[in-house]
């Protein structure tokens, strides 16, 4: 019999509706990954469920990987290299010393700060008609190119990024807002992002390890786990292929903000 946590009902029927919507996260609605870190550390530890989150989060990063794998900007990717193994070893830093709660209310003030900021850059002036009309018809303008590839704006959320997702798997807002505000039609934002958490998070698993955060108990839970992640990999294709381009920004901005919410609770 596998050494699975021994939970009650109520536990095990929020884990699933969890590993559902990390499915969906991956190859939809980001922001939903933040609520289900958030199911997860309400049912788990905070630091034991981050161990069992990240082999669910990879599998879903298999799926979206698979599903996007024309859609990547590389380009893209390579400039927030080097910020990121940065935020890794900081996060694993941090998450060896810092408190369960201490560590949830410190990421959702840091992605809220990061959330409004980006939001002023985006809607500031004629960027905000640049941007709006960017996101709307899927071309890019030499502005959001400057902004992807200012040193200054990739070594921040690349460090946030990478240390709020080592921490507390809780990197898609800040990587969303760089994403969007760098131009990424929704095509091009999902493949990208597919590619940046799947290399980040293979790069955990070693820091993860050597935290001791990984047992029995965490590996045989992700096993009964991993078809709810693949369910709701399907179940967001269905739902990309049938979303308004124009709605899935401004919603995946909402979710944003919502999930930073909720981890200041």
């Amino acid at each position: 019999m596998l050494p699975v946590y021994d939970l009650a009902t109520s536990g095990w029927v929020i884990l699933i509706l969890a590993g559902l919507l990390i499915g969906i996260a991956k190859t939809a609605l980001p922001g939903l990954a933040t609520l289900a870190v958030a199911m997860f550390a309400a049912v788990l530890p905070a630091k034991e469920s981050t161990a069992v989150m990240l082999i669910l989060l990879l599998v879903g990063d298999l799926l979206a990987v698979w599903a996007y794998r024309h859609d990547v900007d590389w380009k893209a990717l390579r400039f927030v290299v080097p910020p990121v193994f940065i935020g890794l070893i900081a996060g694993a830093i941090v998450l060896n010393f810092i408190s369960d709660g201490g560590m949830r209310k410190m990421i959702g003030i840091i992605l809220l700060a990061l959330t409004a900021i980006t939001l002023l850059l985006m809607f500031n002036g004629k960027r905000k008609d640049r941007i709006t009309k960017e996101l709307a018809d899927g071309t890019t303008s030499s502005s959001s190119e400057k902004f992807a590839k200012n040193p200054i704006a990739r070594w921040i959320y690349g460090f946030i990024g990478s240390f709020t997702t080592m921490v507390a798997n809780s990197g898609g807002p800040p990587m969303t807002m760089y994403f969007l505000a760098s131009g990424f039609d929704m095509v091009r934002f999902l493949g990208t992002q597919a590619w940046f958490f799947f290399i980040v998070n293979i790069a955990k698993v070693p820091f993860q390890a050597t935290l001791g955060l990984h047992s029995a108990h965490s590996l045989s839970s992700d096993l009964l786990l991993i078809p709810t992640v693949i369910v709701g990999a399907a179940l967001g294709r269905w739902l990309i292929k049938r979303m308004n381009p124009a709605i899935f920004n401004p919603l995946i901005i909402v979710l944003t903000v919502l999930s930073s919410v909720y981890l200041l609770f």
